[in-house]
């Protein structure tokens, strides 16, 4: 992952308009002369070059990972429990890939064009109409993509899509808010993507899932018992007792119901 582009002196087309490029020694980020078509340098390989326009400063980024923090994935009260350690923004590198299906479906797919630990921006929703020209403006807070191209087409091939379903390629640089932040004792890292404000995380104070698990075994137990009670009367003692069965079901659920609620509100007040 650490193979970085090779640098290219010889002239490469542009993917554009087809105008030939000259880049400088070790220049992998360049814009046509012909059409302003801002394009990266892989190696042999020339493709597209574009931004995500960040919509958020970094008090919003604050605050979209504070509701995260307060949603239903994260213990409770992560938001009041935990501390904030540390904060960097950066233009992180993805390698945005537009797949075309055999049936003419299309779909776009996203690799990371650089290391990183939080893997879920695969899933990140990267509309084509809000990319824009990359600009050199953004250069001291951009990351240099490090994965090369091919080495992202083998990992879309791992997960059983074909290079030659791929219509179009490009570098994308994202605005990522990274965050860390500290609850009881261990650290743990939120990226807040600036453009639509979406969080990631790998590894995060999830909420305990047993405790969930039981309601829901006893639930299923106490209701399997009741629907039990007509099956009992009538083997025991035939229509009069089936009736008899069937009434007590009926009260045994009114009961039970309001009680399992109440138990498993207070359990999610309490995770």
């Amino acid at each position: 992952m650490s193979d970085a582009p090779a640098p290219i002196s010889h002239p490469l087309l542009c993917t554009q308009c087809g105008g030939q490029l000259h880049p400088d020694q070790d220049q992998i980020f360049l814009t046509c002369p012909y059409c302003s078509s801002t394009v990266y340098l892989d190696k042999s390989q020339v493709v597209f070059h574009w931004y995500l326009a960040s919509t958020l400063d970094e008090g919003k980024a604050r605050q979209a990972l504070f509701r995260w923090m307060a949603g239903n994935q994260t213990v409770k009260d992560l938001d009041k429990k935990s501390q904030l350690v540390g904060m960097t923004f950066e233009y992180f590198p993805l390698w945005y890939f537009k797949r075309r299906q055999p049936d003419g479906k299309e779909e776009i797919l996203l690799e990371p064009g650089a290391a990183i630990s939080v893997s879920e921006l695969r899933g990140l929703k990267l509309p084509a109409g809000d990319l824009r020209k990359y600009e050199s403006r953004l250069d001291p807070e951009a990351v240099e993509p490090s994965v090369p191209l091919e080495a992202a087409l083998g990992w879309l091939e791992q997960r059983n899509i074909p290079k030659n379903e791929i219509v179009e390629r490009a570098v994308v640089h994202i605005p990522l808010y990274a965050f860390k932040y500290r609850f009881q004792g261990t650290e743990f890292l939120a990226l807040v993507e600036g453009g639509t404000g979406g969080v990631y995380a790998n590894i995060y104070p999830a909420k305990a899932e047993a405790p969930y698990q039981t309601i829901a075994v006893v639930s299923a137990l106490v209701f399997l018992c009741l629907a039990a009670f007509p099956i009992i009367g009538i083997l025991v003692g035939g229509q009069e007792t089936f009736w008899l069965g069937t009434l007590a079901c009926l009260i045994g659920g009114i009961v039970a119901a309001p009680l399992l609620m109440a138990v498993a509100a207070w359990v999610a007040a309490k995770i």
